[in-house]
């Protein structure tokens, strides 16, 4: 609250006006810093840093997008956006992208891979990055629902090629809309810069007098918004504790049911989780098991999260483009399965897995109880 009226007694709400004090600067500055990259770029939501990022990255039309088959489906429609195409990829129990499907959905027209960091749940990083570099694909972090996760020791979103945050409501550190690409690469975000931002060619810091010029839109993120995310920011490594903390409260009250009841996903890195899923593969009927859990305040199954599903992305199955001289189906010339059978181990996954809601905004003790209540 303080923050949003400091900047509101400036009276300078576009970062553009407020100079050296710009909260859209500082924000970006200390996104950075927290996340040990060299550039940070804040924009409007994770869709513009999801598309600004393929800008940066050169992906048009005529490539292909790696996306997994579980995950919002902003992460598919960012492809789209740029002219590409997106692939549809399996996840594994991890509720992430399978990097063994990964490699077998590759083509001669594949340019880049988004493996999505989901609810918290890393992605096998070390596995994507070397399947994608030995296809030489940019990997681009979609982290919108991970910001402060860690992956063996570093931060989500600065492994790949870029990396994408969201800041809307539903997010770990929120704004009620918002979002950030990171990058080590300065080209890319040369570019991405350019095209967040029409007037940015003659702005200081995002092209250089020998940058190839882009024409942008306008994807910037106001500065009561910054303002929002700052004093968050600097306490995000607190929440994760606070979520790794409750997920370890969760785990101990169901450890005593055994193989009778929800047993975790398998997690990438074990040490640094922050989120949790369960799942009832071991039981005599996996889905109804799951439903019936998915009952308990907090807790939802993961088939039923509409839009995460890939089988409810209605505008994507459309296939129906903004001009018929802009589909991005033509261009890459060939059939791109996106119907309900292109993914069918994510659905089975999906349908006996059940999402925990850590709440870090709850004491420990009130947290305490809700996790016996799981228990039953």
């Amino acid at each position: 609250m303080a923050a949003t009226v400091r900047v509101l007694g400036r009276g300078e709400l576009g970062r553009f006006t407020g100079g050296d004090r710009s909260e859209v600067g500082r924000f970006e500055q200390e996104l950075a810093a927290h996340l040990g990259t060299r550039h940070a770029l804040a924009v409007n939501s994770g869709t513009s840093a999801l598309v600004a990022a393929l800008v940066g990255a050169g992906i048009g039309p005529g490539d292909e997008v790696l996306v997994p088959a579980y995950t919002w489906v902003s992460t598919a429609a960012a492809a789209l956006a740029v002219g590409a195409v997106p692939v549809l990829v399996e996840i594994d129990e991890s509720l992430t992208m399978d990097p063994v499907d990964l490699k077998d959905r590759i083509t001669p027209r594949s340019r880049a891979v988004l493996p999505v960091h989901m609810g918290n749940h890393v992605a096998d990083m070390d596995a994507i990055m070397e399947v994608a570099a030995a296809h030489d694909l940019v990997v681009i972090e979609d982290a919108c629902q991970a910001i402060g996760v860690t992956y063996r020791g570093r931060k989500v979103g600065s492994i790949g090629h870029a990396g994408c945050f969201s800041f809307n409501q539903h997010k770990n550190i929120r704004a009620g809309e918002g979002g950030a690409l990171v990058t080590n690469d300065s080209a890319l975000f040369e570019r991405a810069s350019m095209y967040h931002d029409v007037g940015s060619y003659e702005r200081p810091g995002f092209a250089g007098n020998d940058a190839d010029l882009i024409v942008g839109v306008n994807l910037r993120m106001p500065e009561l918004s910054a303002a929002v995310l700052r004093p968050q920011l600097k306490a995000l490594d607190a929440q994760i504790a606070r979520r790794a903390r409750h997920r370890q409260i969760v785990l101990e009250a169901l450890a005593p049911l055994g193989g009778r009841g929800p047993v975790p996903i398998p997690h990438h890195d074990p040490a640094g989780a922050a989120g949790l899923a369960v799942e009832f593969a071991h039981t005599s009927d996996p889905v109804a098991a799951a439903t019936a859990f998915g009952r308990n305040r907090g807790v939802h199954r993961l088939i039923d999260t509409g839009r995460h599903v890939y089988t409810n992305w209605r505008s994507l199955q459309a296939r129906n483009p903004l001009h018929p001289a802009l589909d991005p189906y033509a261009a890459v010339g060939v059939e791109i399965d996106h119907g309900p059978t292109a993914c069918p181990r994510t659905l089975e996954i999906l349908a006996r897995t059940c999402a925990v809601d850590l709440a870090p905004e709850l004491p420990t003790p009130a947290f305490r109880l809700l996790a016996r209540r799981l228990a039953g």
